[in-house]
């Protein structure tokens, strides 16, 4: 039985706790052989039932020093767009979901979850389409991003932002 983990960084991102934590959604996780649901809710209001129960474990926290060790351990990543939490997921070499926030449709982080999806490095969807894109995600068909390439994330991340480089 292999854990997801869920984080939102250092944001509040209440939408996305609530939808991974929907019995809908965690009788996904079930059928698909997850035993346990881990978590970071950072400054969100909403603060899940934490539950022993099978099956399906849930757990959260609010911040660690480091979420190194729960990338680790996890089987899946659900993580909202921040930079900084899809780079540790990747480098860490997990499946990754990205939840992007429609409250910030307009920011870049849409344009950097849409990029890497392009390159097969990570699937991303909404809070509203999470339940669909669990429910039919192929993980196998990911691919990993290689280590040593931090010049790609920075090409991505310059594109989106609108360096051209020459500046």
């Amino acid at each position: 039985m292999g854990t997801v983990f869920v984080t939102v960084g250092t944001t509040k991102f209440d939408e996305l706790i609530q939808a991974v934590t929907a019995d809908n959604v965690k009788k996904i996780f079930s059928e698909r052989g997850y035993g346990r649901l881990l978590l970071q809710i950072g400054r969100g209001d909403f603060e899940p039932v934490n539950c022993e129960d099978p099956p399906l474990r849930v757990e959260s926290y609010r911040f660690k020093d480091s979420l190194a060790v729960d990338m680790q351990e996890a089987k899946l990543v659900i993580s909202h767009a921040g930079a900084g939490c899809v780079l540790e997921a990747l480098n860490a070499g997990k499946p990754l979901v990205v939840v992007v926030n429609e409250k910030l449709m307009d920011n870049h982080q849409f344009e950097l979850a849409k990029r890497l999806h392009k390159d097969r490095h990570l699937l991303y969807c909404t809070c509203s389409t999470l339940e669909e894109t669990l429910r039919t995600m192929n993980l196998a068909s990911l691919q990993p991003m290689k280590h040593g390439e931090p010049e790609k994330l920075g090409f991505y991340l310059d594109s989106v932002m609108g360096y051209s480089g020459t500046e």
